[in-house]
């Protein structure tokens, strides 16, 4: 044991709690006494220090690593996933850091919210603490990806954020990086746990379906994501935007006279074809309703005060990709046109319509 423990770099006394409490056990014991370590209970002692490093609790611990699904492949693969996170999370707050910085630098006010926002644990915890409350399943769009499931009776919702548009007549499984969204899953909800899309911790094909909404381009690598959504299931949706259309920033008022950096921000985006033909998809337009009950970004555009609200904007991602000073400028360029009546000229004939195509799409392997 005291080998092990120097070759690990913790405690003897560590090592003797996660044998007591049967988390990681010897599997033998020599005639005089001291405890011998297989291969394979270093390979699970491995697994247990890697994710304990990572903030699991022990008791999270030992579902992951006792889990009958998850062989060591699975593990390391979710540990990769985990980790790609964990430095995609720091980049995001030396970034975040960046332009508070600059915004400082310049004079302009940081809101606390903001503050917070900015130093969170990164950009998708930042936005992750206001989906409870403004990210909720829209029944029409969900009815929509419902139909996409057809007749699958296991489904696992891969980037499952706070658990919206999660189907309770099926088996599911839900994949979420996030400890902050995770936190935030409803009583009762589907199993979740800790991994990326890009590094799915499933054997091939055991799913009838995977599904992500609104989650691909938080991925670190999309392409990666959606074909190992192909790899774990027989079919795939995918709720996810078209970017492919010449100006297709001007279909929403928000992005065409507000807010041009979105077309920066999605700059690295793979286009819908790219992302379809990774899959062999086909795609179907997916209309955002008036009064849409989910809080996505294009959700409020027949209600424009709506964006006025930081509640609002701080559970959408593109304010956070395009900076403070974007946001600051967008803000006060649509209040004073909602105040003069210039937003209602120019946008008017919006007032008579139901739905909206946005850009949303719906990809179906």
């Amino acid at each position: 044991m005291g080998q092990v423990a120097e070759l690990v770099g913790v405690s003897v006394r560590t090592l003797h709690h996660y044998d007591a409490i049967r988390l990681v056990r010897p599997s033998a014991r020599t005639a005089a006494g001291y405890r011998v370590y297989s291969a394979r209970d270093v390979v699970r002692l491995r697994e247990v220090l890697a994710y304990r490093r990572l903030g699991f609790g022990l008791r999270e611990i030992a579902e992951l690593v006792d889990a009958p699904s998850a062989d060591t492949v699975a593990h390391l693969r979710r540990l990769r996933g985990l980790l790609l996170e964990q430095r995609d999370r720091a980049d995001a707050m030396v970034a975040a850091i960046d332009r508070e910085l600059q915004a400082r630098a310049k004079g302009l006010k940081v809101a606390p919210e903001e503050q917070l926002a900015m130093l969170g644990t990164g950009l998708y915890d930042a936005i992750g603490s206001g989906y409870a409350t403004s990210r909720r399943t829209e029944p029409r769009i969900a009815a929509q990806i419902w139909d996409a499931l057809g007749d699958a009776q296991t489904v696992l919702n891969v980037g499952a954020g706070t658990g919206s548009y999660e189907p309770d007549d099926r088996e599911v499984t839900a994949v979420e990086p996030s400890a902050v969204m995770r936190a935030q899953r409803p009583a009762g909800s589907a199993p979740c746990m800790a991994a990326a899309a890009e590094s799915l911790p499933f054997e091939d094909q055991s799913f009838h379906v995977a599904m992500a909404v609104s989650t691909v381009h938080h991925w670190q690598d999309p392409i990666v994501g959606l074909r190992e959504m192909r790899r774990v299931a027989c079919r795939v949706v995918v709720l996810t935007f078209d970017t492919d259309e010449p100006a297709w920033q001007n279909r929403f008022w928000l992005t065409r006279d507000y807010l041009p950096q979105f077309a920066a921000a999605l700059a690295e985006f793979p286009s819908l074809a790219v992302m379809a033909d990774a899959i062999g998809a086909r795609a179907e337009p997916v209309p955002v309703p008036w009064d849409c009950a989910d809080g996505l970004f294009e959700a409020y555009w027949r209600r424009p005060q709506a964006y006025l609200e930081a509640r609002v904007r701080r559970a959408m991602s593109v304010w956070a990709r395009v900076g403070q000073e974007a946001e600051q400028r967008a803000i006060r360029r649509l209040r004073d046109d909602l105040d003069s009546g210039t937003w209602e000229e120019r946008n008017g004939d919006l007032v008579d319509l139901d739905a909206a195509d946005l850009g949303l799409r719906l990809l179906v392997a």
